[in-house]
C-alpha cells in the first residue's frame, strides 16, 4: 500500500483548494449537526417536563391542554382514582388553567405567543423540581406572577419587579423567576389559578389534571377507572408519552429541514471534492505512473486517492463538528407546533449526532473521491511517463 505521508504532502501542496473544499464539507456537517442537536433539544426539553409517576388527563379527544376543559367538580373525583397516592389523607394532585397570551419581544419588532399557566398555590410541593432562582414565590390569589428562566427579560416587562399585561387591562407584576432542569415549563409564565381563571372567563374549569401515582405500574389501573365512566369524558396519559407527543410534530420539521439543507450544502461539497481530486489526478499523471512502474497496483492507487479525499473530508467535518459544540451555549426560540406559543430550547449535542455528522463527512469524501480515484488507477504507466 502507498504510505499515507504521500496523500499528506500531496493535500499541503495543493493549500487554497484543498482549505475550500474542507471548509466546505465544515459547513455542511456544522449545519447537519445543528439542526440534528436542535432537533434532540426539542426533545430533551419538553421530555424534562414530564415525570414517569405521574399522569395527566384531558378532555377525550383534546391533543394538548389548551383544546381540553375540564370541570371543577370533576378534579375531585380524578384525584380519587385508584391509583393516586395519598398523602397527609390527601390525594396528590393539581388542576392547572393553560392560555396563550400575546407578548411583545425585546429588541425586535412584533408579538409572539407565551404560554401561561393557572396553577394552585401547593405546585411546588407538586412539582418539586421546580425551584425560584430569582426573588420570591408569588402570594395566594394575588396579581403576581413567577416566570421561567428561559424567557426571563426576553419579552416586554417579563424581568423581576416589571409589569406586563396577561390580558388587556389586567397587569401583573413578575416577583420571581423558576428553573426546573431546563423543562419546558421554563418558557411559560405562571399565575395564581384563581387570577388566570377570572382573567379569562375560565372560572369553574380547568384546561388539565395531572396526579401523582403510588408508582409507574399503577398508571394502568388509574387510566382504567378514568375512562370506564363514559359520562366524564375524560382520557389519562403518562405525562412522559404526553410531553413525547408534543414534541413529534417540531422536532420532526426541524430535522426534516435540517436534513434538507445539509443534502443540497452536501452536493456543493463534494462536487468541490470531486474537482479536486480530479485536479490532483491531472497534475500528478507522472507520480501515478512513477508509482504503477514500482509496482503498485491500481487497488493500490485507487484506495491511496479515496484515501487523500477522506482525509480532506475528515479533516473539515472535523472542523464542522467543533464548530457545532459550540451551539451547545445557544438558546434558540421558536414557535411550538403543538401549543403555538413561543418556547426556548437549546441545543443538545448527543454522541449519536456527532457520530452521524463524522460519518457524514466521510460519505462525502468517499463520493467525492470515488471516481477520481477510478481514473487515477486506470492511468497507464507508460503513457503517464511518456507525457
Amino acid at each position: 500500500m502507498i504510505p499515507i505521508r504521500y496523500n499528506l504532502r500531496s493535500l499541503a501542496v495543493r493549500k487554497a483548494t484543498t482549505l475550500a473544499t474542507a471548509l466546505g464539507i465544515a459547513l455542511v456537517v456544522f449545519v447537519l449537526a445543528a439542526a440534528l442537536m436542535l432537533s434532540a433539544g426539542i426533545k430533551r426539553t419538553l421530555a424534562t417536563s414530564g415525570s414517569d409517576d405521574v399522569a395527566i388527563v384531558l378532555r377525550k379527544g383534546s391533543d394538548n391542554e389548551l383544546g381540553s376543559t375540564i370541570e371543577d367538580a370533576q378534579v375531585g373525583l380524578v384525584k380519587s382514582m385508584p391509583g393516586v397516592k395519598v398523602a397527609n389523607n390527601v390525594p396528590v394532585g393539581i388542576g392547572e388553567v393553560i392560555v396563550v397570551g400575546a407578548m411583545e419581544k425585546l429588541g425586535a419588532n412584533g408579538v409572539t405567543n407565551v404560554q401561561i399557566r393557572g396553577v394552585p398555590d401547593n405546585v411546588m410541593a407538586f412539582r418539586p423540581s421546580v425551584h425560584i432562582v430569582a426573588g420570591r414565590a408569588p402570594h395566594p390569589g394575588s396579581d403576581e406572577v413567577i416566570v421561567g428562566q428561559r424567557i426571563r427579560g426576553r419579552f416586554k416587562g417579563t424581568d423581576l419587579d416589571q409589569s406586563f399585561e396577561i390580558k388587556k387591562n389586567r397587569p401583573v407584576k413578575v416577583v420571581g423567576a423558576f428553573e426546573d432542569g431546563g423543562s419546558s415549563y421554563e418558557s411559560e409564565v405562571w399565575a395564581d389559578l384563581d387570577t388566570l381563571k377570572s382573567s379569562y372567563g375560565r372560572e369553574g374549569i380547568v384546561s388539565s389534571v395531572r396526579v401523582r401515582l403510588e408508582s409507574p405500574a399503577k398508571f394502568d389501573a388509574f387510566q382504567a377507572a378514568v375512562e370506564a365512566d363514559k359520562r366524564l369524558g375524560l382520557q389519562a396519559q403518562r405525562e412522559l408519552k404526553y410531553y413525547e407527543k408534543q414534541s413529534e410534530g417540531t422536532s420532526l420539521f426541524i430535522g426534516v429541514v435540517g436534513w434538507l439543507i445539509a443534502f443540497f450544502f452536501s452536493i456543493g461539497a463534494m462536487i468541490g471534492a470531486t474537482i479536486t481530486m480530479y485536479g490532483a489526478v491531472a497534475n500528478r499523471q507522472r507520480e501515478i505512473g512513477t508509482l504503477r512502474a514500482l509496482g503498485f497496483s491500481r487497488w493500490s492507487i485507487l484506495v491511496s486517492f479515496i484515501l487523500e479525499s477522506l482525509v480532506l473530508a475528515i479533516g473539515g467535518g472535523l472542523v464542522g463538528i467543533a464548530a457545532s459544540l459550540g451551539m451547545g451555549t445557544v438558546r434558540f426560540s421558536m414557535m411550538n407546533f403543538a401549543s403555538w406559543s413561543e418556547i426556548v430550547f437549546t441545543f443538545d449535542p448527543t454522541p449519536t449526532i456527532l457520530i452521524t455528522a463524522f460519518c457524514a463527512a466521510g460519505g462525502m469524501g468517499f463520493l467525492g473521491g470515488f471516481f477520481p480515484a477510478v481514473r487515477a488507477s486506470r492511468v497507464s504507466p507508460i503513457a503517464a511517463m511518456r507525457g
